[in-house]
């Protein structure tokens, strides 16, 4: 599956980075991209994982997560 995570703070490619990061420590995510020039971040999976588990790693890298949606 294939989500789109909006956030709130991303500015650099550090930022990027560290999202990225702690998406791919959530069990099912296969890939993780972010774009701080759009405070996107886009998320691949193997099978459903659930939105708070994704949100959660948003704000574990230190930004806010205003929303998640299954693309």
């Amino acid at each position: 599956m294939q989500y789109i995570i909006k956030t709130e703070g991303l500015h650099c490619g550090h930022c990027d980075a560290s999202v990225e990061t702690e998406l791919m420590k959530v069990a099912g995510v296969t890939d993780a991209d972010a774009d701080h020039e759009t405070n996107t971040v886009q998320v691949e999976t193997e099978g459903e994982v659930a939105a708070e588990a994704l949100a959660g790693a948003v704000v574990a890298a230190g930004f806010k997560a205003l929303s998640v949606e299954a693309a």
